[in-house]
């Protein structure tokens, strides 16, 4: 029987107890038990392999970790459904990422949170850090300046370069609603979605789901749904409104939902059930607001035939960890120089491919703990790179 230790619920004093040190350490490859063991790892043995770096610069790939090091870097601007912390109280999130890297990626990794909110200093802090890793995972950083900043990062570095809160979350819901219309019996093409939140993770979910084909997009944010009408809308929300919500639908969610067949929740607002209600037969309901989705499970389960959460208590979790180790263990695999859109829908197709003959209203997602994600991830990816041409491995 299981103790109450592993069952019962998550105290404070237990998660505080859990971080005393933080959750990360750095251990050596090499036997440190001998002067001989000690003249080769340090000196005078490390100085023969710098001084060959030195006149074989292309070492630096093979004799150190930077090539397979990925820095989890964050100005703590957005951390969590916290906010604004700064970097010091986003540290402990950070080392939460680097050790998911390590454990399901079996990458190495570490955090970086660095104290300015200006993109320029940032870019040039990682260009001179550049020769101490080989990818960026950059997270929690507030939109819409973590679009500037992930595009700037990309031009500037010749490594991946992934803004997880964007791109993660978006990878697994494209695997996700692959799973839930085959299920319903839809296509893409002829699916209408409505997407709640415009933030990072809502323009990144409509721009996997319209480069994966899906036909009609409606996004809403705190004003109502987003259109070309609108004279409110930052660049990013108006180069969206070009390509989205075909039918010109004005309102608000209520509105936006009558008679949709997707809901995807990526923002902290609350959706009535009348809105719900209002869906199309054999909704597909994706209410990713952590702690609190959108909809409560119970009720999106009276309107939808699949519902899925952010939440890990409930079935069909959208979890980002499904994406990043992979799409990351891939890339530096290959050596590719950056992920582009490609490599994120092989991904998706990955993680949806995983579950196969098995798929079920409450299995639409596999477990991050399956084994089977990560390298399969990883192998999408690594063939999409060199489709791509990316790659220089």
């Amino acid at each position: 029987m299981a103790n109450a230790h592993t069952t019962g619920p998550i105290t404070e004093h237990e998660v505080l107890s859990a971080h005393e040190g933080g959750k990360l350490s750095v251990e050596s490859k090499m036997p440190l038990d001998s002067k001989r063991a000690l003249s080769i790892a340090y000196t005078p043995g490390v100085a023969q392999v710098s001084r060959a770096i030195h006149e074989q610069p292309a070492m630096h790939t093979s004799h150190t970790w930077a090539s397979r090091l990925v820095v989890v870097l964050s100005d703590g601007t957005a951390v969590l459904g916290l906010g604004n912390i700064g970097p010091a109280a986003s540290l402990p999130v950070m080392e939460g990422k680097s050790a998911l890297f390590r454990e399901f990626g079996g990458l190495n990794s570490i955090p970086l949170v660095i104290d300015t909110t200006d993109v320029d200093e940032i870019v040039e802090t990682m260009v001179r850090l550049r020769p101490s890793f080989g990818a960026v995972n950059l997270e929690d950083v507030v939109a819409p300046r973590c679009f500037e900043l992930e595009q700037k990062l990309i031009e500037a570095l010749d490594c991946p370069v992934m803004h997880d809160d964007q791109h993660g979350t978006a990878v697994v819901v494209l695997a996700a609603l692959t799973n839930a219309t085959r299920l319903t019996g839809r296509s893409f093409a002829d699916t209408r979605v409505v997407i709640a939140g415009a933030g990072a993770a809502g323009i990144a979910v409509t721009e996997i789901l319209l480069e994966a084909g899906v036909g009609d997009i409606t996004l809403t944010d705190s004003k109502g749904t987003i259109h070309g009408q609108r004279n409110d809308l930052n660049d990013t929300k108006a180069r969206v409104a070009a390509k989205t919500n075909r039918n010109n639908i004005t309102g608000g969610i209520v509105e936006a939902l009558d008679g949709a067949d997707v809901f995807i929740g990526v923002s902290s607002s609350t959706v009535s059930e009348e809105a719900v209600a209002g869906m199309a037969d054999n909704a597909i309901i994706f209410a990713l607001s952590n702690p609190d989705p959108e909809v409560a499970p119970d009720v999106a389960a009276r309107h939808a035939a699949v519902v899925a959460t952010g939440r890990s208590d409930f079935p069909n979790q959208i979890n980002n960890v499904l994406a990043f180790p992979g799409i990351f263990r891939g890339a530096l695999d290959c050596g590719a120089r950056r992920i582009t859109s490609a490599m994120k829908v092989a991904a998706a197709t990955a993680i949806a491919d995983v579950v196969g003959e098995d798929l079920r209203a409450d299995y639409i997602v596999p477990s991050p703990l399956d084994d089977r994600v990560a390298t399969g991830v990883a192998r999408a990816v690594m063939n999409a790179a060199r489709q791509d041409a990316v790659t220089t491995a």
